[in-house]
């Protein structure tokens, strides 16, 4: 994992393999942004129209090396695109410092040390600054072959990988003031557990199954100091969760249901997450064509995301009580497969008809609801790559916000919002709910195809406990990315929500929400 530090040292006398400065888009062309005064002043007032010579603009993902100044013990300045200038007496925003930091860091990849002098007027800015440097720095390499690997392609696949940037120094920082330090540790934990959750989205299914991701979960537990619990498929069967075991009914890897429990002395509210966490998902005997399929080691992105907050929380010391379920099954086609036509006892008692077994998120997410509803928290968030219908409705970058409380999903947008997670409140309208009756049970796990991702909001609902707060994040659309690196964003697993959530239970903690 990359170091993250904070330096009052001068530019030119920091040994590093790069220097980072910011550039941006301006009236007449591109622009010096400040924390770059020393680095300009070295090329005598020119940097900017040394860059624009070189091609750069300023824009947002622009990357421009050019050799450092004579006197710099540092090599290579690299000039990051911040876009347009902000307006007079504005300053730079946290997403922007995030996204240029997170393109520094890829475009330094296997580099040892890089002093990054973009704008840093706050703590803030340092944090935004270090998780996009922590962020953009990912990378999965751990199947790309061995040093003493038999193969000589593998041998050369290991030593052709570039490491992630060793250490991000952000010049202008104040080491012993504490809201920097405070800023920078809470950056460290965010981003090292988000990539943790990258790490599992990446990871191939047949590595991570529901035991194997809940002996993560149990690892993490005791060194964190999380309270975990996990359900097997013989607790599973005597606790009566039918939509958990008719997921997994037909694979060799039998489910698991995971509680995560972090509780402080403090705490006067409870959050409890639930992420949906198959972890591979053919759609079962409703099977996915050839070419939907492929990328579907990414459907436990939600448990994901969820494991990775709890963990982050406990780090933070968040005066919360935050409880995360995980529910864990695969999905796959077999003699013993839940069939269509099938109708799934769940834990809530409800009965359920499965008319598509491909739309399997909604029943694991039915019965940890329900168990979560149980210790009746303050507030519960799902969060799952639930539906391809919320794709289409809102791209492959945002994320669908649904609630029963109109003032909690806007909170939620607005926090997700806040920490640069894009995403968009939907509603859940009521007449929806009839394309789910059935004549054979209660309800149905197919409504209406159009508006399908309402309509599994709506069946969700069912199983949350009278009277609590509950909201519902569909990240079907920016969990995985399958295009080219951009920002802090890698291609793969992105662990869409965590800081969401991590946002969520500091605003909580602190009283903001209610």
């Amino acid at each position: 994992m990359t170091a993250l530090t904070l330096s009052t040292a001068a530019a030119s006398g920091l040994r590093a393999d790069a220097i980072v400065v910011g550039v941006a888009k301006g009236a007449k062309g591109p622009v010096v942004a400040p924390g770059a005064e020393s680095v300009d002043k070295a090329y005598d007032g020119k940097l900017a129209s040394v860059l624009e010579t070189l091609g750069a603009s300023g824009a947002e993902g622009e990357a421009t090396k050019l050799p450092a100044p004579s006197g710099f013990k540092a090599p290579v300045i690299l000039a990051v695109g911040l876009g347009t200038v902000p307006e007079k007496d504005q300053a730079y925003d946290a997403e922007v410092l995030r996204r240029a930091a997170g393109v520094a860091a890829r475009t330094l990849a296997g580099s040892k040390k890089a002093a990054f002098a973009l704008p840093l007027e706050s703590a803030a800015d340092a944090g935004a600054i270090g998780e996009g440097a922590l962020l953009g720095a990912y990378a999965f390499d751990a199947y790309k072959g061995t040093a003493d690997a038999k193969d000589a392609k593998a041998k050369k696949g290991a030593k052709d990988t570039k490491g992630p940037l060793a250490e991000a120094a952000l010049l202008g920082g104040k080491p012993r003031d504490k809201a920097y330090k405070a800023a920078v540790e809470r950056a460290l934990a965010v981003a090292e557990e988000l990539n943790r959750a990258r790490d599992l989205i990446n990871t191939p299914p047949n590595d991570l199954y529901p035991e194997a991701f809940a002996a993560v979960a149990q690892a993490a537990g005791k060194e964190h100091g999380i309270k975990v619990q996990v359900l097997d498929e013989k607790a599973l069967a005597k606790g009566g969760y039918g939509g958990i075991l008719g997921v997994g009914a037909g694979s060799a890897a039998p489910p698991r249901l995971v509680k995560l429990s972090y509780t402080s002395s403090k705490a006067k509210k409870h959050l409890a997450l639930v992420g949906k966490g198959i972890t591979y998902d053919s759609g079962g005997i409703s099977l996915k064509p050839a070419g939907h399929n492929e990328t579907m080691k990414c459907d436990m992105s939600g448990a994901a995301a969820v494991f990775a907050a709890v963990v982050a929380v406990a780090r933070l010391g968040l005066e919360v009580n935050v409880t995360g379920w995980l529910a864990l099954a695969e999905n796959m086609p077999s003699g013993s497969a839940t069939r269509p036509g099938d109708v799934l006892r769940m834990y809530s008692g409800k009965t359920v008809e499965v008319l598509n077994t491909d739309a399997e998120g909604r029943l694991v997410l039915a019965d940890a609801l329900t168990k979560a509803s149980e210790d009746k928290p303050d507030a519960i968030v799902d969060v799952a790559t639930l539906t391809g219908a919320m794709v289409l409705a809102l791209g492959d970058r945002t994320f669908g916000v649904m609630a029963n409380d109109d003032a909690f999903r806007t909170s939620i947008h607005e926090i997700a919002e806040e920490v640069g997670e894009p995403s968009w409140p939907m509603p859940m309208p009521e007449h929806l709910r009839k394309g789910m009756d059935s004549p054979t049970a209660d309800i149905a796990n197919m409504g209406e195809r159009m508006g399908g991702g309402l309509v599994a909001g709506l069946f969700l609902k069912e199983f949350v406990g009278e009277g609590i707060t509950w909201a519902h994040l569909d990240i079907a659309g920016p969990a995985f990315h399958e295009g080219a690196p951009y920002g802090y964003t890698p291609k793969g697993g992105t662990g869409s929500a965590v800081r969401t959530l991590v946002r969520l239970a500091e605003r909580t903690a602190a009283g903001d929400l209610g």
